[in-house]
Order: structure tokens, then sequence, then C-alpha cells
């Protein structure tokens, strides 16, 4: 029986698999700093547009970022919670005005500031997680390492981040035939039981999950040893390739966006876009 993963490369017959890896790198890293950057919700809902469009054109599996989504969407509403609680003027801070929706209670007041600065919050993180998600998926291991070392990191470092992508299916899959054997056993851990009972029951797979997972790094360095993998300073790659007219396209969007993206941002000195004023 085969089981199906996520966050692992798929191929697919799209000019986002044609790229390199080297492209595809330079686009999500300077992409990540942009959206950690700016809080111009202009710049930010035109990333939402063109990640979700390179999500659309990389023909990602919808069932598989719709788990992500779900992941995100809970970790998003618990740090907006956070933020509330601990800074419920964090906005007006921010934006110099106060305008009060209605109060809570206690000294918490909802503002038409702090929601703002929530709205960016969220925008964020929908900007970002479609082209990480893209990257993972349509960018193979082996030719991701090779990129890392054409760009200066040592290949040694290159191969362990390849190495860590690649076994993240493994890791998927062997979780699953470990919870599947604990079905077969009885064990309820299907949605149909109680939540706490399956957070303890899934917690009880991490164990041998574990000591697979070591096992498998063991016979991985022994192999690599044995083969004298790091000796020489230097190596080539099979998997590696070269830039062609698409890589050079992207590159330069990329490089042109995130100027015009930052620009916008701090041409007045603030990286808020305050529609207050």
């Amino acid at each position: 029986m085969k089981i199906r993963t996520f966050l692992t490369y798929e191929p697919q017959d799209t000019w986002i698999h044609d790229l390199s890896g080297v492209t595809k790198f330079i686009f999500f890293i300077a992409w990540s700093v942009v959206c950690g950057l700016t809080y111009d919700t202009r710049v930010l809902a035109v990333m939402i547009l063109i990640s979700m469009s390179v999500l659309y054109m990389s023909k990602a599996r919808w069932s598989q970022f719709s788990i992500v989504v779900k992941v995100l969407a809970i970790f998003m509403v618990l740090n907006i919670i956070t933020i509330f609680l601990f800074s419920p003027y964090q906005g007006c801070l921010i934006y110099g005005s106060r305008t009060d929706i209605c109060h809570l209670f206690g000294k918490y007041t909802l503002t038409k500031e702090h929601l703002f600065y929530s709205l960016n919050i969220m925008i964020k993180y929908f900007a970002i997680v479609p082209t990480a998600f893209m990257f993972m998926t349509s960018t193979a291991p082996n030719e991701f390492a090779a990129s890392l070392n054409k760009i200066g990191l040592s290949y040694n470092i290159a191969y362990s981040i390849s190495l860590a992508l690649r076994y993240i299916p493994d890791l998927q899959g062997e979780f699953r035939r470990i919870r599947n054997a604990q079905e077969a056993r009885g064990i309820e851990m299907s949605a149909k039981a109680k939540l706490m009972d399956r957070i303890k029951r899934m917690a009880s797979i991490i164990s041998p999950l574990l000591f697979t997972s070591m096992e498998r790094i063991d016979v991985v360095s022994n192999a690599m040893e044995l083969r004298g993998f790091g000796k020489k300073k230097k190596r080539t790659w099979y998997a590696a390739k070269p830039l062609k007219r698409n890589d050079w396209l992207v590159i330069a969007f990329t490089v042109v966006f995130a100027a015009a993206a930052l620009i916008i941002t701090y041409h007045d000195g603030n990286r808020f876009y305050n529609p207050f004023v």
C-alpha cells in the first residue's frame, strides 16, 4: 500500500519544476526577507496574489496544501490572541491613534488599529506559506543540495540539508505505518477518539519513531564515512541544473520586485502602511 505524504518533492511537468534550485532558493529567500520586513498592506496583498498564482502553476495537490493551511490557521489564531493578551494596544502604538470598537473586559478594548495590525500579521503568513510550500514540493532534495553548494555553501552542510529533506517522506511514512499498526491492535487514533486520548496515543508513537530514525541516521552516516564523504574540499553534482532563460527572468523579477516593495515600504521612513492618518 502506498502511503501518501506531504511537504515532499513531487515531479510535475511545469516550468516551475524546470527551474534550477538556485533560482527557487533565491526567490524564496528574497520573498521571505521582503515579507518579514514590510507591513505595507498593499505590498502584502500583491504578494499573496503572486504566491497563490505560483502555487497554482506548480500544480501542487490541494489535499497537501489544505493540511498546511489548517496548521497555519491554528498557529496564526494563537499568535494573534497571544499578542492581544500581552499588548492589546500594540496597533495603537504603531499607528499613533486609537479608535475604539467595543470594550471587552478589564483593560482590554478592541480597536480598529489593533484589528488592522492583526490583519497585516495574518496576511504575512498567507504571503509566505504558499511560496514555502511550492519550494518544498517542486525542488528535488539532491538538486537543492547542488544549488546550495553552487551559491557558496559548504557541500557538507548542503548535503546534510538535502538528506533532511529527503527523509521527510520516510518519517511520515513510518509514522503512518506505526499508527496503522496501533489501530490494527484496537487502539483508536482517528477523529472518533477524544482529543486528549488522540494526543496521548500519538505521543506514544514518537518513541519508536525516534529509535527508527536514529538507526537510519547511523546506517547513512557509516555508509557515507566508508565512501570517504567530506575528505575533499569540493565535489561535483550529478543533479545540478544550469541556469536557463526562465531562471534569469525569475531572478530578474525577484530583484526588481524586492527592490520596488522595499522602496514602497520605506519611502516615508516607516514600514507600516497607516490608513488612519
